[in-house]
């Protein structure tokens, strides 16, 4: 599949309106994978740099989103514990699109139907710039990590 034309996501747009720095970063997407490691060898970039944005829901809290590293699985446990929930799963991925108006592969922790909880792995601040997806798949936004967890009022969270 050829790499996409670059178009301004709304996520990106929401970015430019609020003043804030980014570069939209486009990449071969494979159908047959869409995994973060896929999306890290295509932009030549190291793994722990790509964050990943999953939509898990908790049994007190509802939806909540972690953003984490490619190269590391979702800890269940700490994802309740962080989130003030006794116990979450993964959001079913038939409820993906009505929740939060994007697609598997394409998750953007930005411009949500409507702002849900978000949790960034502390390890975003190690570094000048993450990427995480722009919206659609085959496009990444470079943003520095502060700015993204200012602009969506993120929390921190360790390992």
């Amino acid at each position: 599949m050829p790499i996409p034309t670059v178009t301004k996501t709304n996520a990106a747009r929401l970015l430019s309106a609020a003043g804030i720095s980014y570069e939209l970063v486009p990449y071969e997407v494979d159908e047959n994978n869409l995994a973060a490691d896929h999306v890290a060898a295509s932009l030549g970039e190291d793994l722990d740099q790509v964050f990943k944005t999953l939509v898990l829901r908790g049994d007190r809290s509802g939806l909540f989103v972690c953003v984490m590293p490619g190269s590391l699985e979702v800890d269940l446990k700490v994802a309740a514990r962080i989130s003030g929930n006794k116990s979450c799963e993964m959001l079913p991925l038939k409820e993906l699109l009505p929740s939060t108006g994007y697609i598997r592969g394409g998750c953007s922790p930005i411009g949500m139907k409507k702002p849900l909880p978000t949790f960034i792995h502390e390890s975003a601040l190690l570094y000048p710039f993450i990427f995480v997806s722009a919206g659609i798949r085959g496009l990444q936004l470079k943003i520095a990590p502060q700015d993204l967890i200012d602009y969506i009022g993120a929390s921190l969270y360790p390992l």
